[in-house]
């Protein structure tokens, strides 16, 4: 079964957070390449929150340093499978959004994405994750 890595679970590989990042290094490299994936809302959450740092920046260093960041965000997301948010997500999300109403928005696309691909969510947010009707998730940093 293929597997949609979430925010916390990219974040532990892009930090190399350790030991999770072996944790989760030592389970993928089970896996062949086209049964890993991120989201695009992914995506979207990282540039969202690096254009916010750019457009609060009052000194250089630190637009340049933002900067910096999101080229490294855009390149790594260059070399990975990207998961679509289609017409199909937008309607499980929207079913899914009535049973589960506290869960944000963003979390509920990314449950969606993984439904409708078949994959197993890969999140530390097992909590808010395991109220989502038909969505198949795991910890593999713990």
């Amino acid at each position: 079964m293929p597997v949609l890595l979430d925010t916390d679970h990219l974040s532990v590989l892009q930090w190399q957070e350790q030991p999770a990042c072996d944790r989760l290094l030592e389970r993928l490299d089970q896996l062949a390449a086209d049964d890993m994936a991120t989201s695009i809302v992914r995506f979207h959450e990282q540039v969202q929150g690096w254009l916010a740092y750019i457009n609060r920046g009052r000194k250089p260093q630190q637009i340049i340093a933002a900067y910096e960041k999101l080229e490294i965000i855009w390149r790594w997301f260059l070399k990975m499978n990207v998961a679509s948010y289609t017409s199909e997500a937008q309607l499980c999300c929207s079913q899914i959004k009535r049973q589960c109403p506290r869960i944000r928005a963003m979390d509920l696309r990314i449950a969606s994405i993984a439904i409708t691909t078949e994959a197993t969510l890969l999140t530390r947010n097992l909590r808010d994750f395991r109220q989502v009707p038909g969505l198949h998730c795991e910890d593999w940093t713990a």
